[in-house]
């Protein structure tokens, strides 16, 4: 008998309200893009090393960030699968922001 298996999967929660879609939107667009738009102002204001210093620092705090999201709200069993940014911040909003709203309808 085979032991491999894989457990029952949780979907991806869905957003039933506008301001919830809203919320995940905007957590997923600051997740994708604040790395290039802190390098982008430092590399205007300053000069090509802060930009890269910039980048570097910033690529290692936005992954923290990421994983801390993801490890918050995605069940213990399925932590190990790989989720996008868009992902995390649909079970992200759904857990703690619109707990109230958008988990009991399907």
């Amino acid at each position: 008998m085979n032991s491999n298996y894989i457990n029952f999967i949780k979907p991806t929660p869905k957003l039933h309200s506008r301001k919830c879609r809203f919320l995940a939107k905007a957590i997923t667009f600051i997740l994708r893009f604040t790395i290039l738009l802190l390098t982008l102002v430092a590399w205007y204001l300053y000069d090509y090393f802060i930009a890269g210093a910039t980048l570097l620092i910033s690529f290692i705090i936005m992954g923290i960030i990421r994983s801390k999201l993801r490890n918050s709200v995605i069940p213990l069993t399925q932590q190990e699968y790989h989720y996008n940014d868009e992902a995390i911040a649909n079970w992200y909003t759904a857990k703690r922001l619109c707990f109230g709203e958008d988990n009991d309808k399907k």
